[in-house]
């Protein structure tokens, strides 16, 4: 195959598909503390991972930019005549980078984070819209149950930039006024006035939800997806299995058990469960025998999901990479020029795997405390949703033999860091555990619906 063939099939392989019929503008409303970046952010990050280009327009970080010092709530009263010209150009601002976005660069989702709670800056987003051609989703937050909201403003604003050397106290008598400038201006969305918009009302926590006038497929993924996440504290445990016999030879795929060094791995890991004493712990693995015997050796009762299979490798299934090349030159330097598109003759690539593995992330998402006991390829594919990576990076995240990955959602930031790295050596020296804490900044604000 010539170099311009190749190139012709990578490009092929890299183009995405459009799951939107014309591009989406999603929007939120509420008062602060509800909630509204946590919700948006989730859904940037879940809405990329299954490839659906998406990128998030905070207002208050516009805000942030164009005034570098943040000094009182008296900024946003309504009366403040300087501070509500600043407001108004700050979401022009960025409604400006969402056409360019949506019109220009490529980008099939935006998400306008704002409280956008009068009628007439919803009228102007929707015009806006309209003139562009872009179909708008709103998601409203309401809660009113004061100690949710006061945790919200402790856990979240605390840690906000507008907020830095503040003590406890000072951020919550601030905050609490600036909500009180939007409180009287505030008109929620009406199952008779708003009768034909398009937007799910969550309200109190996600205990109850209204929904109208899903136009679309994606909106009924977002709909899917926000009556599916929870604020509940919870770690999810990631691991690999074992090492197995094809893992000894260099062999990929298969279903091969456990080799010595394996079960080894899987009797350390009981005893670490056992010392994390974490309650009601669910156990899930593909079925594929190394990892059922690994979940074995813990003696916790596992559930098995055919969908966190390893990667169907296709006719190169059991071979070693060295025995690819030599059999298949061509498909092997496919692989290399797109490890996340390039998909095994009769097999999967990486692309596959997400959207096989998307019931498995929603249901991570309704759970609680969960380990999962997977494949190297399986785990990347969850690590990277979890940790915000691109379809880029995902193909090469590392995800090691016995390491087990503790992922533990933190209230506000935007980069993950090892916390703690625990290793125990066995006695014979055959097998290492290393137990690695993530705060995964998937939340830049707490999930308050």
């Amino acid at each position: 195959i010539s170099q311009q063939e190749l190139a012709n099939l990578v490009q092929s392989m890299r183009r995405r598909l459009c799951m939107t019929n014309c591009p989406t503008l999603i929007v939120t409303v509420g008062l602060p503390a509800r909630g509204k970046t946590y919700i948006s952010k989730k859904l940037t990050r879940y809405l990329n991972w299954i490839g659906v280009p998406t990128k998030e327009f905070n207002v208050g970080q516009y805000r942030r930019e164009c005034v570098k010092i943040y000094k009182s709530f008296e900024f946003f009263r309504p009366d403040n005549e300087e501070g509500l010209k600043i407001r108004r150009q700050c979401a022009l601002t960025a409604l400006n980078d969402v056409r360019q976005y949506l019109s220009v660069e490529g980008g099939q989702v935006a998400v306008f984070d704002a409280t956008n709670t009068t009628r007439q800056r919803r009228g102007t987003i929707t015009r806006f819209a309209e003139q562009n051609g872009f179909k708008v989703f709103f998601v409203e937050s309401v809660c009113e149950d004061p100690d949710v909201i006061a945790e919200n403003i402790v856990q979240v604003k605390l840690g906000s930039p507008d907020y830095i050397d503040c003590n406890t106290e000072e951020v919550v008598e601030d905050f609490m006024k600036r909500i009180k400038c939007y409180e009287n201006s505030y008109q929620p969305l009406d199952e008779v006035l708003d009768r034909d918009l398009s937007y799910i009302k969550i309200m109190d926590v996600g205990r109850r939800y209204l929904v109208n006038q899903v136009q679309d497929h994606i909106q009924s993924r977002i709909v899917y997806y926000l009556m599916n996440i929870h604020i509940t504290p919870r770690s999810i445990y990631l691991c690999r299995h074992g090492e197995s016999d094809h893992n000894v030879k260099g062999r990929i795929g298969g279903d091969s058990g456990l080799s010595g060094r394996g079960k080894e791995f899987a009797k350390c890991l009981e005893k670490f469960i056992q010392e994390q004493n974490i309650k009601d712990l669910k156990v899930w693995t593909s079925q594929m025998k190394r990892t059922i015997q690994t979940a074995e050796a813990v003696a916790v009762p596992y559930e098995q999901w055919k969908a966190l299979n390893e990667i169907d490798a296709g006719v190169c299934e059991e071979m070693m990479y060295e025995e690819i090349q030599g059999h298949f030159p061509q498909e092997f330097a496919l692989r290399d020029q797109d490890k996340y598109r390039y998909r095994y003759p009769k097999g999967e690539s990486y692309e596959d795997l997400v959207q096989r593995l998307e019931p498995v992330i929603m249901e991570l998402e309704r759970q609680e405390n969960v380990l999962v006991i997977c494949h190297q390829a399986v785990m990347r594919c969850l690590l990277a949703y979890f940790l915000d990576k691109s379809a880029e990076e995902l193909p090469y995240l590392k995800c090691p033999l016995h390491t087990v990955l503790k992922l533990t959602p933190v209230a506000y930031g935007e980069q993950c860091r090892i916390c703690q790295i625990h290793k125990r050596l066995l006695k014979s020296q055959v097998a290492v555990l290393q137990v690695q804490t993530l705060e995964c900044v998937m939340l830049s604000t707490p999930p308050l619906g």
